[in-house]
């Protein structure tokens, strides 16, 4: 029962950290000192994403999983969890970069935008 939950608490902990990853650039235009914690977990958001690489959240996840007697997944967590709710079955490798891509590009867009909001005459 303890590793169900623990397995439940990360996966809370993982959807947190992805939410930020994609989102936390509209709490730092409300609040710029965000940007230190926000640039280094969109970055690895990212790379993780682009690259293919296994967020250790997961195989922690999958560890709890299985030592509370539940199967782990063979997928990474986006797969797993979101991928589903946004995309019908058939999902490619193709689509996890796209959706790296565009928390990167929607998160450089908010940057810039503080960028020049930041720099501009009446900003």
């Amino acid at each position: 029962m303890i590793y169900s939950v623990l397995a439940d608490i990360v996966v809370v902990i993982h959807m947190a950290f992805v939410i930020f990853a994609v989102f936390g650039g509209l709490a730092v235009l409300c609040r710029p000192q965000w940007a230190w914690i926000h640039l280094p977990a969109v970055t690895w958001a990212t790379l993780v994403e682009v690259t293919g690489w296994v967020c250790p959240l997961t195989p922690l996840e999958n560890f709890f999983r299985g030592k509370g007697g539940h199967a782990p997944y063979q997928s990474d967590f986006i797969a797993n969890y979101l991928l589903p709710v946004l995309y019908p079955e058939g999902l490619m490798r193709c689509h996890q970069v796209w959706l790296g891509l565009c928390v990167l590009v929607f998160n450089l867009l908010l940057y810039g935008w503080l960028l020049y909001r930041r720099h501009s005459p009446g900003g």
